[in-house]
């Protein structure tokens, strides 16, 4: 079984933050005027996905489970966003497809781990998750 040292090792934040670079490159496309306003909260939205899943995982398993439902929170969030983007035509469906695909991934991941938590503590959610095919590496 794989060692867990840090949140660094979680295959779900290490995903998380590949999505937010994804998700920063994608706010390029915005137009200037939207810096301080979509842009603003669709960037802060998506970096808080990675931040609460590396801040809960220091903390007790109760607490864990909390940040990450505060991380799949975010994560619905930025999605909103990112279809307002689309709605609104700053970005095409084609340009925010790998981002919203990766929504589904990483909230399929969140809920997977919240879920086994309460039952055997963060130890036993890993190693259930390892069983599973693994979240981490």
């Amino acid at each position: 079984m794989a060692r867990i040292e840090s949140h660094r090792d979680l295959v779900v934040w290490q995903k998380s933050m590949d999505w937010v670079v994804n998700v920063y490159q994608l706010c390029k496309a915005f137009p200037k005027d939207e810096t301080y306003r979509l842009v603003s909260q669709l960037t802060r939205a998506a970096a808080s996905v990675p931040a609460n899943i590396a801040e809960g995982h220091c903390r007790s398993t109760r607490e864990f489970a909390r940040f990450l439902s505060i991380a799949k929170g975010s994560l619905m969030e930025a999605e909103t966003f990112l279809v307002l983007g689309i709605r609104l035509g700053y970005l095409t469906q084609e340009q925010a497809q790998s981002a919203l695909s990766q929504v589904i991934e990483l909230s399929k991941m969140i809920t997977a781990m919240r879920s086994r938590l309460p039952l055997g503590g963060i130890a036993g959610a890993i190693a259930l998750i390892l069983s599973l095919g693994g979240l981490i590496h």
